[in-house]
Parts: structure tokens; C-alpha cells; sequence
């Protein structure tokens, strides 16, 4: 068990108690390599789920237009989730295939991961509890649900799909 008294934060196997800093979930890339969320300290974290085969699949292409037109001031990160009408089907490198050729993705994408139910990776824990973010409940309601993260790792809001990746209610922030 890792104990951080600055944050009052304890971690024990990825299960996270008030007050807890997004900067110290742990999560991996698609190609399984450690993402170091502290490393983006300072700048915005826009975090969507992700898919392949839904009708907002559009998307990444405006997604990845939000990250290069905001480059100094946001990170993005996509999560692969097949928890809505099976939508992700694909496996790592099929993902990372799929969102190169048919979007130039370059932004981060993250492991396959649950954004709802009783596997929730924990970093959806903490962008859907307010007493893990400090702001508020929410949940993930289908693919490509955006939530805004400020310099300071703290939660702005979120956005249901429908809101546009370079929607003035996201880029007002940047």
C-alpha cells in the first residue's frame, strides 16, 4: 500500500479514497507502456472513450485537429472501450491501425479499458465521482464522452457525445 500524505491519498491495487490527484492513477498506452499523467502537469487533459465502430467514430478526426491546434496547452487521451453496443472490437494493434490510416490519430490512446460497472478503470472512478474529483458525479452515458481536466489536475466538466471535440464549451478553456 502507497501512502501519500500531501495528497491524503491511498492507493492499494488501483482503489482510490477521497481526495486522490488524477496524477497518480496508473494507466498503460495501447502498446502497454506506463502513461505518467504527472508528466502533464500544466497543461489541460481532455480524456475521451473511444471506438471504432460507432457513428461519433468521426470524431477522432476533430479530435486530433483539438490536440494540434492546442498543443502547447492540451493533451489528449483517448481510451479504446467496448462497453457500448460492442463497438471496440478490435485488439491493440488493430485499434492503433484503425485511428492512423483512417484519422492520423497521434494523440495518446490508452489500453482497452471499462469506463462504467465493476470494472471501471480507476481513472474513470475519479473523472466520474465527485468524491474522488472534487466537483462532481456524472456517468458515462455512450462513446466518445469528453471530460475536461484543468492545469492543476483538477475536473472542469464533461461533455456528453453529441458536443463537438473543438466545441467553444471545450475550447473557452484552452
Amino acid at each position: 500500500m502507497k501512502t501519500t500524505s500531501a495528497a491524503k491519498t491511498t492507493f492499494s491495487k488501483n482503489v482510490m479514497t477521497t481526495n486522490s490527484s488524477i496524477y497518480e492513477i496508473a494507466l498503460k498506452s495501447l502498446d502497454g507502456s506506463l502513461i505518467d499523467l504527472s508528466s502533464f502537469k500544466g497543461k489541460h487533459l481532455l480524456f475521451v472513450n473511444v471506438a471504432s465502430e460507432c457513428g461519433f467514430t468521426s470524431q477522432y478526426k476533430d479530435i486530433q485537429k483539438l490536440s494540434d491546434t492546442y498543443t502547447d496547452e492540451l493533451v489528449v487521451i483517448g481510451s479504446p472501450c467496448n462497453q457500448f453496443g460492442k463497438q471496440e472490437p478490435g485488439n491493440a494493434s488493430q485499434i492503433q491501425s484503425f485511428c492512423e490510416r483512417n484519422f492520423g490519430v497521434t494523440f495518446i490512446l490508452t489500453e482497452k479499458i471499462d469506463v462504467k460497472g465493476s470494472k471501471q478503470h480507476p481513472l474513470y472512478k475519479w473523472l466520474t465521482s465527485k468524491d474522488l474529483n472534487g466537483r462532481k458525479n456524472s456517468s458515462v452515458r455512450w462513446n466518445f464522452q469528453k471530460y475536461l481536466v484543468d492545469k492543476e489536475g483538477k475536473l472542469i466538466d464533461y461533455y456528453f457525445s453529441i458536443t463537438k471535440p473543438m466545441s467553444s464549451k471545450i475550447t473557452k478553456y484552452l
